[in-house]
Order: structure tokens, then sequence, then C-alpha cells
């Protein structure tokens, strides 16, 4: 009798370790009874009938979901090879366990075609261009598939961007010529701008001779503060005119008196 009494026991601890169940803060379980949907538990402590209840754990938790490089040809004919990153998770567990079989799987293969099917419809400068407004469509493309599954995309990003070699150098000349374009319009920019500070000046001077007068002496001090210079400085006759006269005069008495 105490044998009996002692199996029983054991059996009815063995039956409440099979029965209790406990799941973290961000992990829900999927019940069914008999195969029928019954619920969703957690988190926390809850029971499970050993043998008649069976459960399915999910994780709410944002997943992380590294997208293969997928060979794409975008609408201008260039062949390219692109990855990306997509970040997901299970808003309702329910669905993601009974609309499909594997929520994880479904969602990788439907980012790798959703992928191809998009850059294959933009230009390549529109993709390395406008990254954001193509990571932005992915993105609600992949949220409105995968709702039916209890699933919200919140965010895809294009990591990188292979090209071939050929396209490559044909971006690095156009990038130089940009370039070079740019440096010519700010030098013809500067030479205007020069220009029309010379005519400034030009007129503001014209305006005022003695200030050309100054800017002659000015010009003529910088230019003899260098060594083994010469200058050939231009003194106009009015500036002898009296000394001449001066000297004319005696001349003229001494033949009056004679």
């Amino acid at each position: 009798m105490t044998g009996f009494v002692l199996s029983l026991v054991v059996l009815g601890v063995m039956f409440l370790f099979s029965a209790v169940r406990v799941l973290r803060e961000y992990e829900r379980a999927v019940v069914f009874r008999l195969g029928r949907l019954i619920g969703v538990k957690g988190p926390g402590l809850f029971l499970l009938i050993p043998v008649v209840d069976r459960m399915a754990k999910v994780g709410l938790r944002v997943i992380t979901m590294d997208v293969a490089p997928q060979d794409v040809i975008t609408r201008d004919n260039v062949s390219i090879k692109v990855n990306a990153v997509v970040y997901f998770r299970v808003m309702d567990p329910a669905k993601a366990i009974i609309e499909v079989e594997d929520y994880f799987y479904a969602t990788t293969q439907l980012a790798q075609t959703t992928l191809r099917s998009v850059l294959g419809q933009v230009d390549l400068d529109q993709l390395l261009s406008a990254r954001e407004d193509t990571n932005h469509r992915l993105q609600q493309i992949l949220d409105e598939q995968t709702d039916a599954w209890g699933i919200k995309v919140s965010l895809v990003e294009v990591k990188h961007v292979d090209l071939p070699v050929e396209m490559q150098r044909a971006i690095a000349r156009q990038a130089e010529a940009e370039r070079e374009r740019r440096a010519k319009v700010i030098h013809a920019q500067g030479e205007v701008q020069a220009s029309n500070g010379l005519r400034e000046a030009a007129e503001e001077l014209a305006r005022n001779p003695a200030s050309l007068q100054l800017r002659f002496l000015q010009t003529l001090t910088e230019v003899a503060s260098e060594q083994n210079s010469t200058l050939i400085f231009p003194v106009p006759i009015d500036l002898f005119e009296p000394l001449l006269r001066k000297r004319k005069e005696p001349d003229g008495r001494d033949g009056h008196n004679a």
C-alpha cells in the first residue's frame, strides 16, 4: 500500500512538472488542445494539461534578418548585386503559427523576391541617389504582404550595391567630369565678380582725379620697394615752366641795357 501511494505521489509530481510552463516577458505560447487553438498564454506561469495540450513558443522581440545578395537588372539594364537587411517582429503569435508554416523562412523568401522586383523597376542613378525612397517602398510592400501572418516589418535597408568594374569606372569618370564642370563654373563666377569690382573701382577713380593720382603714387611706391628696379617717372612739363621763364628774364634785361 505504501509503495502504491508513493507511486501516486511520484506520478503527481511528474504530472505537475509537465503541466507547469514559465515564459519570459518577450515570449508567448500558442496553445492547442486536442489540435484546436484555445488561445495565447504568457508571459509568466501557466499550466498545460499533459498529453492533451500542446504549445508553440513565439518570440516577440525584433528580428534582424539579413537578405542574401540578389542579382538584379535595373530598369536601365545594369546588372548589379544587392543585399539588404530587414527588421520585423511578430505582433500576433496566433497568426504567425496558424497562417504560415515557418514565418521566418516565408519572410526571408518574400524579402528576396520583393528586393529583385522593386529594384528592377528603378534606374541605377535613382537607386544610388534616392536610397531612402527605395527602402521605404520595400518596407511598405513587405509590411502589406506579411500583415496576414501577424508580422510587422518596421524597417528595410539596402546595405550594399555591388557594381561591375566597368560601371564603377564610368561613374568615376562622370564624377570627375562633374567636378571639373563645377570648378570651371566657380572660376567663371570669380572672373565676373573680379571684373565687376575693377569696373566699379575705375568708375570711382574717374570721378575723383586726386584719388587716381594717389593710386598712381602708391603703385610707384610698391614697385620701388623691389630690388634692381628702374623707374621711368613721367613729369608734366608744366612743372618746369616757372623755371624756364625765370631763366629767360635775366637774358632779356641784359640785352635791353646793351
